[in-house]
């Protein structure tokens, strides 16, 4: 991703889905206006979810999914389709292309049934109406378009039609531009340690320090050793202090206790919907008992470094915490358990390469089978005791966590 890219998280997800053979790849390539997906007149071409980020007018930056059949058949075929389905869980708008030589079928109505229970804005998508009969006219859903791919007709509209379905009053929150003034200080904490990635900060770090530009104040950014010593010299109290919740505990310590206290995982969780939830979830380490297990979930693939804040220091902090023998499991990337039942309690990272909807769902998840639900920072801060003064910024939510 080049550096003036729109994180994939930031960007309207469009998924593509169909039974085999039904022109879907076509219909990305038309709609992209790129060989985005491999064409075939052989059933079943795509295998495996393929995405790709782009600039797609009228929409500005996508995320375009195309997808393997909903109809596969075998083994191989049931994972496949099991991979569709789970690109659902973090689609935005979803476009079912339908040979219109052959109709609506079982497969097509089981996916509109999933749309509406996930409250999916969808289109259909008649494709191949050239090879319809001379002077046939379908009779359409309202949402259902009429196109061909191979000859590009219809095309435009349907591109307008998904700009219309994408199309969404803007977010009211902000990752923290909305509690800031024009002119605060904002003291953020960086760690540079052995975990940190060579020669760049990590997504939330930069979408913290772009949002705060944003909103016309200054973003002040140091190593945890650094901290005290600048808010000694800074000469103007700043409007908050924002640190990686692996340092917390010092963060804390230095920062006075008229200076509100945050941290970037606490700010993501309230950016991606999911705060309240996390925050009420983590007294659920409290009740941890020998032999149970948790679950720490990532929604991002990256090389495990020795001293790594999910798969080593979180559990070494909750056995130190709890003083309990606690089995550890670990998912990665789009992966996530359908089954939450072995699990106690789940502590997923902030979500920075996971969109809205896609948090929300797993959140949503755990929630239907009654498991526990936080996240890395909030949990850090609870163990740590400092969970009610990291969400001072938040009284409502503090006045719940109170009752």
């Amino acid at each position: 991703m080049s550096l003036n890219a729109t994180p994939s998280a930031e960007r309207v997800h469009i998924g593509f889905f169909g039974r085999r053979n039904a022109g879907k790849s076509s219909v990305v390539n038309a709609v992209t206006g790129q060989e985005l997906a491999v064409v075939s007149d052989v059933r079943g071409t795509t295998t495996d979810p393929v995405s790709k980020a782009m600039e797609l007018l009228p929409m500005g930056p996508v995320l375009i999914i195309d997808t393997p059949g909903i109809d596969d058949e075998g083994a191989l075929g049931e994972l496949r389709v099991r991979k569709t389905k789970q690109v659902l869980n973090k689609t935005d708008v979803a476009v079912l292309v339908i040979d219109c030589t052959v109709g609506r079928t079982e497969a097509e109505d089981a996916l509109i049934r999933i749309f509406e229970e996930k409250k999916i804005n969808y289109v259909l998508v008649y494709n191949k109406c050239d090879l319809l009969p001379e002077g046939t006219v379908p009779e359409l859903e309202a949402n259902a378009c009429l196109v061909s791919a191979t000859e590009r007709i219809g095309i435009e509209a349907l591109k307008e039609t998904i700009g219309r379905l994408a199309a969404t009053e803007d977010s009211k929150l902000r990752i923290v531009g909305d509690l800031i003034h024009p002119g605060d200080f904002v003291v953020l904490v960086v760690p540079i340690d052995t975990a940190a990635p060579k020669g760049r900060l990590i997504l939330p770090q930069q979408q913290t320090i772009r949002d705060i530009l944003e909103a016309d104040a200054v973003s002040i950014v140091v190593k945890e050793f650094e901290l005290k010593e600048t808010l000694e010299h800074l000469g103007k109290r700043p409007a908050m202090v924002i640190t990686d919740s692996q340092v917390f505990a010092k963060v804390s310590a230095d920062t006075p206790r008229e200076i509100p206290l945050t941290s970037f995982s606490i700010l993501m969780a309230r950016y991606k919907g999911q705060l309240q939830g996390a925050v009420l979830g983590a007294a659920a380490i409290e009740k941890l008992q020998d032999g149970d297990t948790v679950l720490i979930s990532e929604g991002c693939t990256h090389h495990r470094q020795c001293d790594d804040i999910g798969s080593v220091k979180i559990p070494r902090w909750l056995k130190n915490y709890t003083g309990k023998q606690l089995n550890f499991q670990f998912s990665s990337g789009v992966e996530f358990p359908d089954d939450l039942s072995p699990y106690q309690l789940i502590i997923h990272c902030g979500g920075c390469m996971l969109n809205e909807r896609e948090m929300k769902y797993r959140q949503k998840c755990a929630a239907d089978q009654n498991v526990p639900f936080t996240n890395y920072g909030i949990a850090i801060a609870y163990m740590q005791g400092i969970l009610k003064r990291s969400i001072e910024l938040f009284p409502h939510l503090l006045a719940q966590l109170e009752d």
